[in-house]
């Protein structure tokens, strides 16, 4: 598991003033939690950028400030970037309880090297890209592995029950989901201009139709 560190201050300065503390190269944060008042702080910007760089959203983060005796544990829950330059403006954290399990969406790492990606006209469609759990805060994982060594042959396909995720683990998502899938493109194209066909059999028939009857005279 990763060790994130993070060393914060408390903040003074609220509302539209924290610009001039992102000038100072500070950034505003705040910490929140079930049963807690919001916290607002501030911590330097490059530390925030190192730390923003390794951790995800499920990554557990000790926070030390040096006015508190015992560091809080927190997860990111928003980060607020400049447009411009992509800069963070701004970060929410989240004070987690260890004893009280979390849901949280995972992303998904896909690893090896599937056979079937070899094949001519064939392509591998990604159905999902991250997966749904609940687990304790110290068990939440940075990422989830799919191995797709086994996908050899045209519709073979991972579902969500086939992903070994630990004991410690609860997975949220229906286990027939599926994951990833071996597509055939030929195939794919062949019926998108079958159909189109099939829809202009159709419309020219139903053209043919009215210009007879147009036509044919009127009964008296």
């Amino acid at each position: 598991m990763r060790k994130l560190e993070l060393e914060i201050s408390k903040r003074e300065i609220t509302g539209k003033k924290v610009r001039f503390l992102r000038r100072g190269g500070l950034i505003p944060c705040n910490i929140y939690g079930r049963g807690i008042q919001s916290i607002p702080v501030q911590v330097n910007v490059r530390k925030l950028g190192h730390l923003l760089a390794r951790a995800g959203g499920t990554d557990l983060i000790t926070l030390k400030m040096a006015e508190v005796a015992s560091p809080s544990k927190v997860l990111i829950r928003d980060v607020q970037r400049n447009p411009m330059t992509g800069e963070p403006t701004h970060v929410d954290f989240y004070q987690v309880t260890m004893t009280e399990k979390l849901k949280a969406e995972v992303p998904l790492i896909f690893v090896g090297e599937a056979p079937a990606a070899k094949l001519k006209n064939v392509s591998l469609l990604h159905a999902m890209t991250s997966l749904q759990i609940e687990a304790l805060p110290d068990d939440l994982p940075h990422n989830i592995e799919v191995d797709i060594s086994s996908l050899a042959l045209p519709d073979q396909s991972l579902h969500v029950k086939d992903i070994v995720v630990g004991d410690k683990i609860t997975v949220l998502a229906d286990p027939e989901q599926m994951i990833i899938k071996v597509s055939e493109v030929r195939k794919a194209a062949e019926e998108a201009p079958a159909a189109e066909a099939e829809g202009a059999v159709e419309e020219a028939a139903a053209e043919a139709k009215e210009e007879a009857e147009e036509e044919a005279p009127a009964s008296e």
